[in-house]
């Protein structure tokens, strides 16, 4: 299966967890994963599906200071201030869809730990499985598979994910402190981290525009991802 490599863009919370949630269920081919880089309008942090807003808003100094918005997929607090996310959508049928969460989840961090390790990151999954301790913020603590820096144990990168039937989205995000100052090309990682995806689905790369989409179903998902009721419906 080959991977539709869409363009980079720049959104607000709700806009990004919007478009990814589109591209799950909206895509012009259903015989291709997609995958995409992004960045962030304004400081932001977005939370898991499942978690509650008090747990979300005791756990930030000043929540009104950010862009706040409820993922689609599970997981702890991400702080966007300095990471580096992206999003991948593997159609139903795709060999990632297929596996066990655990499984694409390892997957996904095992190309992205590639990706790094070929610009000098000494970047490995974590093996250690996780307490049942309630974890809050994300990088504070390594799962299961996350990438950690093989010499300081730091959380670099982390990931959640979402299952319907149209397939399975997964959001991950990179720390960017945690990589401890080395310099990377994100051009070329993107390029990498997305070609070994690709060759784990068992296909190619290949750059695509973004898809067309109808104003008001983009626009519709976006004011709900934005509205009190999906914030704070936990």
């Amino acid at each position: 299966m080959n991977l539709d490599l869409l363009p980079v863009r720049t959104g607000g919370a709700a806009e990004n967890m919007a478009a990814d949630f589109l591209l799950l269920q909206r895509y012009p081919d259903e015989s291709r994963a997609r995958f995409r880089h992004y960045g962030w309008r304004a400081p932001a942090f977005t939370f898991g599906y499942s978690q509650k807003i008090e747990t979300v808003r005791a756990a930030l100094a000043d929540p009104e200071a950010f862009d706040l918005c409820r993922r689609p997929t599970g997981g702890a607090i991400v702080d966007h201030s300095d990471d580096w996310t992206y999003a991948l959508v593997a159609p139903r049928g795709s060999s990632f869809e297929e596996m066990r969460a655990a499984q694409s989840y390892r997957a996904v961090h095992e190309a992205l730990a590639a990706a790094l390790h070929a610009q000098g990151i000494p970047g490995e999954l974590n093996q250690t499985p996780a307490s049942n301790s309630e974890r809050s913020l994300c990088f504070a603590k390594a799962e299961l598979y996350d990438i950690i820096h093989a010499g300081t144990g730091e959380k670099i990168a982390g990931a959640a994910q979402k299952r319907n039937k149209q397939g399975l989205l997964c959001q991950g995000s990179l720390w960017r402190p945690a990589i401890g100052g080395a310099l990377i090309d994100w051009d070329e990682l993107l390029e990498d981290f997305a070609t070994r995806l690709a060759a784990a689905l068992g296909g190619a790369v290949q750059a695509v525009p973004w898809p067309e989409w109808e104003e008001e179903e983009v626009s519709g998902l976006t004011e709900r991802y934005a509205s009190p009721e999906w914030i704070e419906m936990r």
